[in-house]
């Protein structure tokens, strides 16, 4: 994935208590993803980007670790030997998969990972994680697609035209995601998946509410996620 997009925002990765989640971000090569996606990562605090691995070369200006692990047929094998991939796919001829550890690892801390793969990997994260919130980024037209995937100039004219027949076959599969997004407009499309990253942090399933409740019953104060004053203090002086 290109763009030497900052994996990390926010040096502790708050998000003001919620639990963490996994977020999957799906769509046709060339529906700008990439733009989208590096813009959001920029804007919400204690989002991290899930590097994939892949054995295609790296194109110019990728990096490895950064945009992708570049692997080769070899080690890509014994990584899915080894069940190190949350899941792997075969897409335009390589293999590209998600490194389970990391994944796990940032969830528990209660960062927000988002991840974007196919429909065919995407299928497989709600399969092995259930709870995976799965957005669609759909192109205004697949005229569009064409346009942007020639401009690209990275791909032969064959390349392009397997890409289009994939992203026709990808559209079946927009029913089975939670959002879908239209990036006919660059930037709100962006708003639009920082909204869904931020409306998904309050869903009380991904918060103590309970404990919050209980909180201000006694008195006391919350905020951002966590108590300040669980009132334990002010009930005492009350009943003195």
């Amino acid at each position: 994935m290109s763009g030497g997009r900052t994996r990390v925002r926010g040096g502790d990765g708050s998000q003001g208590g919620s639990p963490g989640f996994l977020v999957v971000l799906s769509a046709p090569s060339g529906a700008g993803k990439n733009t989208v996606l590096n813009r959001v990562l920029s804007r919400v605090e204690g989002l991290v980007y899930s590097v994939s691995c892949t054995t295609r070369p790296a194109r110019a200006g990728e990096r490895d670790g950064v945009d992708y692990y570049f692997l080769t047929d070899e080690e890509f094998d014994r990584r899915v030997a080894a069940g190190e991939f949350l899941e792997w796919a075969w897409f335009c001829g390589y293999r590209y998969g998600t490194p389970k550890a990391f994944v796990a690892e940032r969830v528990a801390r209660g960062e927000t990972v988002i991840m974007d793969i196919d429909v065919q990997g995407s299928a497989q994260v709600k399969a092995n994680w259930p709870g995976a919130v799965r957005v669609f980024l759909l192109p205004p037209s697949l005229e569009e697609l064409r346009r942007r995937l020639t401009q690209r100039g990275t791909e032969s004219r064959e390349s392009i035209e397997g890409r289009l027949r994939t992203a026709w076959q990808e559209l079946e599969a927009v029913a089975d995601y939670d959002y879908v997004i239209i990036n006919d407009d660059v930037e709100r499309a962006a708003q639009a998946l920082e909204a869904i990253v931020r409306a998904e942090r309050l869903k009380r399933v991904r918060n103590p509410w309970a404990q919050w409740v209980e909180i201000l019953r006694k008195g006391g104060r919350i905020g951002h996620g966590r108590a300040i004053d669980d009132g334990s203090a002010q009930a005492g002086g009350d009943q003195g």
